[in-house]
């Protein structure tokens, strides 16, 4: 474990194991559809790669940097676009891949902005629920786990672009980001 950890919340093979499961009931759902994936940079990447890699559906491939965070570790409660989509989502189906959802101001933002540019439907899949922590009417369609309110790093998440590289996901020790 890493040190500025205090402690594994998911190991890599639960994180594994429900990622596969979780694929597999929105590949079955979206069965005869070709949908776009729209990863959330940066977080995602690892979890984007892994469940689109258990999909058989046939996917088109997107990315968007948002961000309500900046170096916090709350919500700014504004919505920065750093990077587009490159293609239109107009008349088609969007899956939305997101790390984790806490207040949900980001996605509740990112769904009605995809749906204004003309989605069929957007569907929200997230690794992480920090349901405690909502302030928007928004749920993920599907979600890999609910977890605690607590600062967490790990595949893919990051504190001030540290910690996306460990396998696991730990809770970051508030020592860390007191400073």
């Amino acid at each position: 474990m890493h040190p500025d950890c205090k402690e594994i919340l998911l190991t890599e093979q639960q994180i594994r194991e429900r990622v596969t499961e979780v694929a597999k009931q929105v590949d079955a759902d979206l069965a005869g559809k070709f949908p776009v994936a729209v990863g959330i940079l940066k977080g995602s990447i690892i979890f984007y790669a892994d469940f689109i890699r258990c999909l058989t559906v046939p996917l088109e491939l997107d990315f968007m940097a948002v961000s309500s965070y900046g170096s916090g570790t709350t919500s700014s409660g504004n919505l920065k676009i750093r990077k587009d989509l490159d293609g239109d989502v107009k008349g088609r189906d969007v899956i939305v891949i997101e790390d984790i959802i806490d207040s949900g101001f980001t996605l509740a933002c990112l769904k009605k902005l995809l749906l204004e540019r003309g989605a069929a439907s957007v569907t929200i899949v997230t690794l992480l629920d920090k349901h405690e922590r909502r302030t928007e009417d928004i749920a993920p369609d599907y979600n890999c786990f609910e977890i605690p309110d607590a600062f967490v790093v790990g595949y893919g998440l990051d504190y001030n672009e540290r910690y996306r590289s460990l396998p696991y996901i730990g809770i970051l020790k508030p020592s860390v980001y007191e400073k």
